[in-house]
């Protein structure tokens, strides 16, 4: 098995995209921390799907209204607040002894036009997409650094890194800020032995996607711009994560992938 041995946290992964790489990881061998922000019913439904494979799993829940409370083998950790990402990792390496693999996954988005946007929504975003991403990363790479340890990052960003996307604009600007960071901490960490790539998924048939599943018209719309003609599914996302998690992948770093069907090269605002 790729992964066997190696312990990894997966933000956000009480469902869709994250779900279904905490659910590879593990096939692949990996011990596996699960985070979710408010649905703990998709994060004990991922526990007991992992726990079917034959892997161990740490279960990390995070409301957003409280501080993180260990709980047994859970934790409590917002991805919008530093304090509590900083508490997740350490409370990830302290129940499993180590870490050597961190998905950023969490996210959030908001629509609304430009000039509409408010204060709270944009801070919102930004906070779990971009700010929770650059410190939780800075936490998993001190633990690595004091360990003396290598280890794999790998950032969920989007084809928004690089594809605009009309209202919006605050979910862009965060995947922007993700593949400039990206592409820095290559070059930072890569004396450490520290790779960190994007995996940039298009349209992914998940629970974030359900009007679009339900609105035939919409969703023919979108089919008409994706060159293999469907939605993806979240494992062809999660394929990718292993890879790059794994030992085969030890010459890339700073790079994004895009699995989009040939969305990017493709699109057309609707």
């Amino acid at each position: 098995m790729k992964l066997e041995g190696k312990v990894a946290l997966v933000t956000g992964s009480s469902q869709g995209i994250g779900q279904g790489i905490v659910l590879r990881l593990a096939e692949a061998g990996a011990d596996v921390v699960i985070n979710y922000r408010s649905h703990p019913e998709g994060a004990e439904e991922t526990l007991a799907k992992v726990q079917a494979i034959g892997g161990r799993c740490h279960m990390a829940q995070c409301p957003n209204d409280q501080s993180p409370i260990a709980q047994g083998h859970t934790i409590r950790a917002d991805l919008g607040s530093v304090t509590e990402v900083r508490q997740l990792i350490a409370e990830s390496i302290e129940h499993f002894g180590k870490l050597d693999i961190l998905v950023n996954n969490a996210g959030i988005e908001k629509h609304a036009p430009f000039w509409e946007v408010t204060e709270a929504d944009y801070d919102a975003v930004l906070n779990v997409n971009l700010k929770g991403v650059f410190f939780a990363t800075q936490a998993f790479v001190q633990h690595l650094i004091g360990t003396k340890r290598t280890g794999k990052i790998i950032n969920i960003s989007s084809v928004h890194e690089d594809l605009p996307f009309p209202n919006f604009a605050a979910y862009c600007v965060s995947k922007g800020g993700m593949k400039m960071l990206t592409r820095n901490l290559a070059i930072e960490l890569g004396s450490f032995g520290i790779t960190i790539n994007n995996v940039a998924p298009g349209a992914i048939e998940t629970p974030i996607n359900t009007q679009l599943l339900n609105n035939p018209e919409k969703l023919g719309a979108l089919l008409n711009t994706i060159p293999l003609g469907r939605l993806g599914q979240p494992q062809e996302v999660a394929s990718l994560v292993v890879f790059l998690a794994s030992g085969d992948a030890d010459y890339i770093t700073g790079s994004t992938f895009f699995v989009d069907g040939g969305l990017l090269w493709n699109y057309q605002e609707q």
